[in-house]
C-alpha cells in the first residue's frame, strides 16, 4: 500500500474543480472509484497490479480487472463480494486477471447467493477467449482449480455460478472504423465496451454509466486505432493507463499510449477529469513530465492513482 499522505494528496488533486463546458447533470455524490491496484506486472514498483471498484451510494458494484494484490486490497477497502453486480475484465494478461481464482475461492465464505456475470474479451491464437479461460481455470475434470468447478458447472449445487459472457467485438482495421460497441444494462448500471488495440492481445475498454455520470476505464491500449476516443467522450472520469513515458518507442509503444495521447483523448472528448494508473518504473518519478505532455492538450484536473485510494466524483 502507498502512504496515506500520498493517497490523500491524489484524492485532493482529483477533487479540484471540473473544467467549464463538461456535462453538469452527473449526481456525482453517489459515485466513487477505489483503486485496488495502480501498478503493472513488475515486482519492484511497490504496487498491486491493475484493479478497480466502481461504487454506487457507498457500495461496491463492479470489479474491473483482478491483477495480483487486488483481492487483498478489496478486503482492505471493506468491500463485500455479495454486492458485486458483475466483474469486467479488460484483457487476460496476468497483471489484470490472476487474482480471479482468489476471489472465487473467497466467495465460499461470503453471503453471495445470486449468479455473477463475468464479462471479458474474445480470444485469438495467443490467448483464449474469456469463457475458455474460465474453463481452463475451473472446469472439471482438467481445470487448474477444478476443485472449484461447482462455480462454473450449471448442474452443481454452489450458492451461485459464474456466468461468463464473451464480448466478441472485432478490432477495426483503420482509425476510421467502424468501431463497434457492446451495451448491456445490469442492476440499473449501463455497461458499454469497445475493442481497443493492445498489440496482439484482445482487449476491451469499459464505460459505466449511472445517475447521469460516466466513468471510463481504458485498460491497456496503444490507442493506435483510436478505439478509446468515442467511448471516453463526455466521461466525468477517465482512468487511463500511464505505462509508458512520452517518446516511448518499440514494443512498449506498441502496447501502451503515451501521455500526449491521453491528453488528446481527454480534450477531444470533453472529459471531466483524468486519473492515471498502471504506473510502472519507466513512468514513476516522471510525473511532472507526464503532466506537461498532457497539458499540451488538456487543461483539466489530473491525478496519479495510488493503491487503496478512493476517488469520489465530487
Amino acid at each position: 500500500m502507498r502512504s496515506g499522505v500520498a493517497a490523500l494528496l491524489a484524492t485532493l488533486i482529483l477533487l479540484s474543480a471540473r473544467p467549464a463546458g463538461a456535462a453538469g447533470h452527473c449526481d456525482a455524490d453517489r459515485i466513487a472509484v477505489t483503486v485496488l491496484g495502480s501498478g503493472g506486472p513488475e515486482l519492484d514498483d511497490g504496487r498491486a497490479s491493475s484493479g478497480y471498484l466502481f461504487e454506487l451510494d457507498g457500495v461496491a458494484r463492479i470489479l474491473i480487472d483482478a491483477g495480483s494484490g487486488t483481492a487483498l486490497n478489496f478486503e482492505r477497502a471493506g468491500a463485500r463480494f455479495e454486492s458485486l453486480a458483475a466483474i469486467l475484465l479488460t484483457h487476460l494478461h496476468v497483471d489484470h486477471s490472476v487474482d480471479l481464482p482468489s476471489f472465487v475461492k473467497a466467495a465460499y465464505f461470503s453471503e453471495r447467493e445470486r449468479d455473477l456475470p463475468v464479462l471479458g474479451p474474445p480470444g485469438n491464437a495467443g490467448v483464449p477467449a474469456l469463457d475458455a479461460w474460465l474453463r481452463t481455470l475451473f472446469a472439471a475434470p482438467d481445470g487448474a482449480y477444478r476443485y472449484l468447478s461447482e462455480y462454473l458447472d450449471p448442474e452443481a449445487a454452489a450458492a451461485f455460478k459464474l456466468r461468463p459472457h464473451v464480448v466478441d467485438l472485432p478490432l477495426p482495421e483503420t482509425v476510421d472504423g467502424p468501431h463497434r460497441t457492446y451495451r448491456h444494462r445490469l442492476d440499473g448500471l449501463a455497461l458499454t465496451a469497445t475493442r481497443v488495440h493492445h498489440g496482439p492481445i484482445p482487449a476491451l475498454a469499459w464505460r459505466i454509466e449511472v445517475a447521469g455520470c460516466a466513468v471510463v476505464f481504458s485498460g491497456d491500449t496503444s490507442n493506435r486505432l483510436h478505439g478509446l476516443d468515442a467511448l471516453a467522450r463526455g466521461a466525468d472520469l477517465l482512468i487511463a493507463h500511464n505505462a509508458v513515458p512520452e517518446g516511448a518507442a518499440g514494443s512498449a509503444r506498441a502496447l501502451h499510449m503515451p501521455p500526449s495521447e491521453i491528453g488528446r483523448i481527454a480534450q477531444d472528448g470533453d472529459v471531466g477529469r483524468l486519473l492515471l494508473s498502471h504506473r510502472m518504473q519507466r513512468t514513476l518519478g516522471r510525473e511532472a513530465e507526464t503532466v506537461a505532455a498532457i497539458r499540451r492538450h488538456y487543461p483539466g484536473p489530473v491525478a496519479f492513482a495510488e493503491d487503496g485510494a478512493r476517488y469520489p466524483l465530487r
